[in-house]
């Protein structure tokens, strides 16, 4: 997982924003242009809104791509309730006390805001990259639900693990959205990530069937 980190200070705020992270959801720049202007150089300057108008947009941020801290501390704190919800044609948003775990057991990330690649076609895997736009096409309709319960579940804390060659693991306490409203709960499922399952967002064993670059 690559990483490419800017940072921006002004107003009393530090704003970080990691490029690779970054799939141009544009709720940034919707939600307050005179600071996040993509035609300008700096792009981000905290310098034009109150800093808690930049906090607020801020954490819309649906990937954890930009950040922000006052006065040297962190003010975002983890949701009540961890929640993946699926964007049509395109990742997993994860939202909680989110804990990345890589096949060898090893923390890769921890944040409350991530998206998930579900397309197979990322380069930066597990997050996505916005390669979904290339042509993958699922409309986030929950058509089954295979989340469980499990006693091994790790706490309140969402810990994803990435599978070598397979699905992603949840473990921890979840809700799943789909785009019509339809929601699933659990603590333990196994998520596609090789955009090939007939039951997304739910691993259907395709992955076995796909090129080992999708994973």
């Amino acid at each position: 997982m690559d990483t490419k980190t800017y940072t921006y200070d002004g107003n009393g705020v530090t704003i970080t924003w990691d490029q690779k992270r970054c799939i141009h959801a544009r709720a940034c720049v919707d939600g307050l242009p005179s600071v996040f202007d993509p035609e300008r150089r700096p792009w981000i300057d905290p310098e034009h809104a109150d800093p808690d108008a930049v906090e607020e947009v801020v954490m819309q941020c649906p990937t954890g791509a930009l950040h922000l801290r006052r006065a040297g501390t962190n003010p975002e704190t983890p949701p009540a309730e961890n929640r993946i919800s699926l964007f049509p044609n395109g990742p997993l948003l994860v939202h909680g006390d989110v804990e990345l775990v890589g096949p060898d057991g090893e923390q890769v990330l921890t944040d409350t805001r991530v998206a998930l690649c579900r397309c197979g076609r990322s380069g930066n895997k597990p997050l996505c990259d916005g390669s979904h736009d290339e042509g993958f096409e699922d409309d986030g309709t929950i058509t089954v639900d295979r989340l469980s319960t499990s006693d091994d579940s790790p706490g309140e804390a969402l810990r994803i693990r990435v599978t070598d060659g397979g699905p992603l693991m949840i473990e921890g306490p979840v809700t799943i959205e789909g785009t019509s409203d339809q929601t699933c709960s659990g603590n333990a499922g196994a998520l596609c990530r090789c955009g090939a399952s007939d039951t997304k967002p739910f691993c259907d064993g395709s992955h076995a069937t796909v090129d080992r670059e999708a994973l």
